[in-house]
């Protein structure tokens, strides 16, 4: 699974994902993407999962890019433990994904395997996803 190797700091602050995505919301290597369309937090158990159904349905044809990675940590404190005492552990790490971020794209294959493999994989995501086309309006 994905994680970050070093970090500046072991604990995050929650915050909250406002607007849509600017950066890394066009195609830029492969033909087809997923799209978000949503604002939500994806672990990356969710990210390996969505990889692993693409790479399934693609037969180890064509070329998948993954443009999300978590580098956010989620901490979590144990169950029945009080209020207070600090702020729990890193449990997993997750990626922040804004309303039109591309998350993962396809070069390689024909566009109704890639449709189909691209909507399989939103189904193992958080959010809500489109396909999309490189050329066509996004």
């Amino acid at each position: 699974m994905l994680a970050p190797k070093k970090t500046k700091y072991r604990k995050h602050f929650k915050g909250r994902i406002h607007g849509k995505a600017t950066r890394g919301s066009q195609i830029t290597f492969g033909d087809y993407a997923l799209k978000a369309l949503d604002p939500e937090r994806v672990t990356s158990r969710q990210i390996e999962a969505a990889r692993r159904v693409i790479a399934r349905k693609l037969k180890r044809t064509g070329r998948v890019w993954i443009k999300i990675f978590p580098a956010l940590p989620v901490s979590k404190k144990p169950i029945e433990v009080r209020m207070g005492k600090g702020k729990g552990n890193p449990e997993y790490w997750a990626a922040v994904v804004r309303p039109g971020l591309i998350m993962f794209e396809i070069a390689g294959v024909s566009e109704s395997l890639a449709r189909e493999a691209c909507l399989s994989a939103g189904a193992k995501l958080p959010v809500r996803v489109a396909f999309v086309v490189r050329g066509e309006m996004q």
